[in-house]
């Protein structure tokens, strides 16, 4: 029996998503109509954080309650391993190489980044440590609460990348491969299967891997169990050959929508004035942190044959949910850009306890 203050809370989730989604799919239509790249995924950021941040009732009826925005996350995984194929593993040998190279950019650009905070900026090491480790933002959150006082501080950091790369990466592709390049993506987009045209049978299989995946990625720990659990299972069954699921227009949109609708009511929910005097801080270490990886990918496809384009959603640590779902969206080998982020985030994952013991003994160092 539902108690009432549950129903009241789940009144007030709805309202908050329908007030997100009527901003997020006006304004992805609109971006959509000026021919802008991934129109849904940069509208949705753009309309919910600007209607929200400038429109004070709007505020606080802004967000994607969690109960939605898992079962997306689910799906995306699910969808994203079915760009796994028999073909992928004798591929993998190749990618010993741009692996390597996306290690040796993690740790030069969190080098790069603590250089910047503490001799720079005069950060306490825990707080820069946290704001500019590149990737596993969720865990790095959770732990930043018990380790410094200003958790808010590292939030904004994770957010500031990751908005910087949902805005930036579109923008390059079509600097780099003109308007045309967007124009294909977008009716690439339009051109997937629609959910109308799945059987029944397949539609199936989509919800039974995305619901059997997550209590599996739990009990093995995995980081980012959302994501990542659904993509390995649904990978490893499309490498062997016993299912095809293709992708489906409406669930991308979807995922389009749900992703850069929360990260947009994140935004919009940020307390400007407060955090005024860390924002440029936040920008400038985001901004270090991602040269790094581009300047990285540049060089790899200066050396080798690897499109740019592709190195660089491989490398940016603009989270896995969103770089994956740019890849999804323009068309790029997503089989090569998740498996790439998944051992960077594996890395930081397993970094953590190492980082969590560094910031434990250097806890009396006073913050900035």
């Amino acid at each position: 029996m539902i108690t009432l203050p549950a129903m009241h809370a789940l009144i007030s989730d709805i309202k908050s998503l329908a007030t997100t989604f009527i901003i997020a799919v006006t304004a992805g239509l609109f971006c959509q109509y000026l021919g802008l790249p991934a129109p849904f995924l940069l509208g949705s950021l753009f309309g919910v954080w600007c209607v929200g941040a400038t429109v004070a009732p709007v505020q606080n009826n802004l967000g994607v309650p969690r109960w939605f925005h898992v079962p997306v996350v689910l799906g995306l995984g699910t969808l994203i391993g079915g760009n796994f194929s028999p073909d992928t593993i004798p591929q993998m040998h190749n990618w010993a190489t741009t692996i390597m190279a996306m290690v040796a950019a993690t740790i030069l650009a969190t080098l790069a980044g603590l250089f910047f905070l503490i001799r720079i900026r005069r950060y306490d090491f825990t707080l820069a440590l946290l704001g500019c480790i590149p990737g596993g933002q969720a865990e790095v959150i959770m732990i930043s609460r018990d380790l410094v006082e200003k958790d808010y501080v590292v939030a904004l950091f994770h957010l500031v990348r990751v908005a910087l790369v949902f805005c930036s990466t579109p923008l390059i592709l079509a600097i780099m491969q003109g308007q045309d390049a967007v124009d294909a993506s977008n009716a690439a987009l339009l051109a997937m299967p629609s959910i109308m045209a799945l059987t029944p049978q397949t539609l199936f299989l989509f919800v039974a891997i995305s619901v059997i995946a997550l209590p599996a990625a739990r009990v093995l720990r995995l980081p980012m169990p959302h994501l990542v659990g659904p993509l390995i299972l649904s990978s490893t069954l499309h490498i062997v050959g016993i299912i095809d699921i293709p992708r489906i227009s409406e669930f991308v949109i979807l995922a389009q929508l749900t992703i850069g609708g929360a990260v947009g009511a994140r935004l919009a929910k940020v307390p400007f004035l407060e955090l005024a005097g860390y924002l440029r801080d936040a920008i400038i270490s985001a901004a270090i942190v991602l040269s790094t990886y581009g300047l990285t990918a540049i060089a790899l496809a200066s050396w080798t044959s690897i499109d740019f384009m592709k190195l660089l959603l491989a490398f940016i640590p603009g989270g896995l949910y969103e770089v994956t779902l740019l890849a999804l969206i323009f068309g790029f080998d997503i089989a090569f850009v998740a498996f790439h982020h998944t051992v960077r985030v594996m890395m930081v994952f397993f970094g953590l306890p190492f980082i969590i013991a560094k910031t434990r003994n250097r806890a009396n160092s006073p913050e900035t």
